[in-house]
């Protein structure tokens, strides 16, 4: 089984951390992945831009980041997978920019991270098969309900 630990900083933890936690391990699922242990931080960009610019050397909010770990996060191996930290604040831009529910966004943001820790990577000339593979699992978890933000459809 895989587990997923949803924590906040700079925001306070949503009601909903619970069914996204569900939503990643379904996602989790579709990549044919087990025995992943998963942090999530779910922060404001203030925390964001800090650890971008500590770890990427970037002075600037994004919408989400991930760290793999060593023990895990190849895809199919169990252990600790790493982390992924998504910015709420970015979130909602993104949805609003994107004319998608902020729910649709955050789902999309959590696939996008799961991928990173499995390898993947959407680099110049590396994003197509990545980002075709989030869709992909996104469109199949369609039904599945987080709770979060507001719909904007």
């Amino acid at each position: 089984m895989n587990g997923i630990d949803v924590q906040a900083k700079g925001v306070r933890r949503p009601r909903w951390a619970a069914g996204f936690s569900s939503f990643l391990r379904g996602a989790l699922g579709e990549m044919r992945v087990r025995n992943w242990e998963v942090s999530v931080l779910l922060c404001n960009d203030a925390v964001m831009k800090d650890l971008n610019r500590r770890y990427r050397g970037r002075n600037e909010s994004t919408d989400v980041l991930s760290f793999r770990q060593a023990d895990g996060g190849t895809q199919g191996h169990a252990g600790t997978a790493g982390d992924i930290v998504i910015s709420l604040d970015t979130l909602r831009r993104n949805a609003a920019a994107m004319g998608v529910s902020e729910e649709e966004e955050l789902k999309r943001l959590g696939v996008h991270g799961l991928l990173h820790l499995a390898g993947m990577d959407h680099g110049p000339g590396k994003g197509g098969a990545m980002l075709a593979l989030q869709e992909r699992i996104v469109e199949r978890l369609a039904g599945a309900r987080i709770g979060a933000g507001r719909s904007r459809r």
